[in-house]
């Protein structure tokens, strides 16, 4: 401050006036700051709460037949995969308590079953087989060696033996029913005599023979017990 401000009094002047100039802007600031609502708590009702049910209920959970992804179709043009009577077999004798749609079907149980029941006794016979050799005296881990090595050498050679003239034994009978038109029991054993045969062709007469009357005899049971049971 300069000696001539000091004796006229002018800088004190000018700074009152600068802070009651100001001073009315800091009054503005306090005023805004200061709270214009007042915040009133509510009690707390337990009875207004949401719990689990809520939530859970039949309205809130969608409806699960509409995530099938066939949901919403028109159920009247679908088309589906139906087996009706008319599939079966025409021929007299087709329609049993075993039906049969045909050649395919033959072949395919037939054969599946032929084969198991034959694996079945071949691992039953084979067992057997493998307890009578060991000595009873023999360590268990021998024996048990012995009755596994009886059992797959005498269970695949019988159920493939088997399995084999299954199949040549459907075919063969399959088309002896389509060209004689009716399935009975001659064509069984015809059959059978000759799957045996043509499974032993290779031995020689005598072994063809006993081949072909085994299984023709075979057949011929089946038919019987068919007739009988089913």
């Amino acid at each position: 401050m300069s000696l001539w401000g000091t004796l006229t009094g002018k800088r004190a002047s000018s700074g009152s006036s600068a802070s009651s100039a100001s001073s009315p802007s800091s009054d503005t600031r306090r005023q805004d700051s200061s709270p214009t609502t007042s915040f009133q708590s509510t009690t707390f009702d337990p009875t207004s709460a949401q719990d689990v049910s809520s939530f859970l209920g039949g309205a809130a959970l969608p409806d699960p037949s509409q995530l099938h992804p066939l949901a919403g179709l028109n159920q009247q043009t679908l088309d589906y995969l139906s087996l009706d009577e008319s599939a079966l077999s025409d021929l007299p004798g087709g329609r049993s308590a075993l039906p049969s749609r045909g050649w395919s079907d033959d072949l395919q149980y037939g054969t599946g079953v032929t084969y198991l029941s034959a694996l079945t006794l071949g691992g039953v016979y084979g067992m057997a087989e493998g307890l009578r050799r060991t000595p009873a005296s023999a360590p268990p881990k021998i024996r048990l060696n012995s009755v596994l090595n009886s059992i797959t050498r005498r269970g695949p050679f019988l159920g493939n033996s088997a399995g084999i003239i299954a199949m040549v034994y459907n075919g063969i009978n399959s088309t002896i029913g389509y060209y004689r038109g009716k399935h009975d029991s001659a064509n069984s054993i015809v059959a059978g005599a000759l799957s045996g045969m043509l499974f032993k062709s290779t031995r020689g007469l005598r072994p063809m023979m006993i081949s072909g009357g085994l299984v023709a005899g075979a057949a011929g049971a089946w038919t019987v017990m068919r007739k009988t049971l089913f």
